[in-house]
């Protein structure tokens, strides 16, 4: 079974993500579980092209106020891909 579609969940398009995008670097929300070769060889399959370097990142829940009630902003997990010189990956905005 191909689980990459499934590790990816999809792209963070804003405007500190376009700028990355303009020198090559992509950020995708992944999986909590989700490792650094586990998204190099995803982004890999899906995108077809060269990744040279993964950094991730882990947001912690946040607390937040609905009324009077206290709640959370759930957590996740994001990815910061480098390609290749040169190469580079179409998204558009959802």
């Amino acid at each position: 079974m191909n689980a990459n579609k499934f590790l990816i969940k999809n792209p963070i398009i804003t405007e500190k993500s376009s700028r990355l995008a303009e020198s090559g670097k992509y950020v995708f929300l992944v999986q909590d579980e989700a490792t650094k070769n586990e998204v190099k060889k995803a982004v890999e399959n899906i995108y077809k092209v060269n990744v040279t370097g993964v950094q991730t990142i882990n947001t912690r829940p946040k607390p937040r106020r609905f009324g009077r009630f206290m709640g959370t902003r759930s957590g996740y997990r994001k990815a910061i891909v480098t390609l290749k010189k040169g190469q580079k990956i179409e998204i558009m905005p959802q």
